[in-house]
């Protein structure tokens, strides 16, 4: 079998920005009629979106996923909740870590597997503001540094 590379769709930089990522997961996503063909036009947002889990099932909230251009009445809502395709025993793990360490599961990966549409889940911990402020101080200076690097590298 021919296995083609993963092709990224859409990343949820604002993740990285608002959560310190703990670990990833991936699952699938349950979707209907023209999604598809939406998402492969290049019409597709994580951001502020994020998964939960209820009962023995776990859902996407807030994945916009405009309507197909090309589309008929039956177009979907760009905002409805999607069922994300995981393994009893990932749910469980995930209801457990999200129970007791309270973390959050956020998506922040949307890409092709193999032709179908796969999202990576995080867990993630919310970061406070001095958090933030932090990591944004410590990726200038490394840009700096690399910056600083790279002249004296050229002399």
């Amino acid at each position: 079998m021919d296995k083609k590379p993963d092709k990224m769709i859409t990343t949820n930089r604002k993740a990285f920005h608002n959560y310190s990522i703990m670990e990833g997961l991936e699952a699938g996503l349950q979707l209907k009629g023209a999604e598809v063909k939406s998402i492969r036009a290049g019409g597709a947002s994580l951001s502020d979106s994020f998964a939960k889990l209820e009962g023995t099932e776990a859902f996407l909230y807030n994945m916009h996923i405009p309507p197909y251009e090309f589309g008929n009445i039956y177009n979907s809502d760009p905002l409805r909740p999607r069922k994300l395709l995981l393994h009893r025993r990932q749910i469980n793990k995930l209801a457990l870590e999200v129970s007791t360490k309270h973390f959050a599961l956020i998506p922040t990966k949307l890409y092709f597997k193999n032709g179908i549409i796969k999202v990576e889940l995080a867990l993630a911990k919310g970061k406070k503001q001095y958090d933030k402020r932090e990591s944004i101080r410590r990726r200038e200076s490394d840009r700096d540094l690399k910056r600083a690097l790279k002249g004296r590298q050229q002399i």
